[in-house]
């Protein structure tokens, strides 16, 4: 299955504030549950009228099975990740799939 986040970080936020929000998240992969994964702020793709542009990063998280994904949300990392850094976010909003 695959866990995609995406993130609206807070206006205003210093270039320290931002570094941390990407140290962290480059360590979520990286958690053995995970399968593959990665951190990732928007192309500079052209804008259409199905392209959301109001997001500040995607994570894309895969793994091997739900349970595996239930593991990874109750995980120490995870909850580091999140302890860290939701000052820094303003939004955030979870899609989950599982290939068809």
């Amino acid at each position: 299955m695959t866990h995609n986040v995406f993130f609206w970080l807070k206006p205003g936020l210093s270039t320290d504030d931002i570094a941390a929000f990407e140290t962290a998240a480059k360590k979520l992969p990286s958690i053995e549950v995970v399968a593959s994964g990665s951190i990732g702020r928007q192309a500079p793709t052209a804008e259409r009228p199905v392209t959301d542009k109001t997001w500040t990063y995607h994570l894309e998280l895969k793994f091997a099975s739900v349970d595996d994904h239930n593991t990874y949300q109750t995980h120490t990392e995870h909850n580091v990740f999140v302890n860290e850094c939701k000052d820094l976010w303003e939004k955030v909003v979870v899609n989950d799939s599982e290939p068809i």
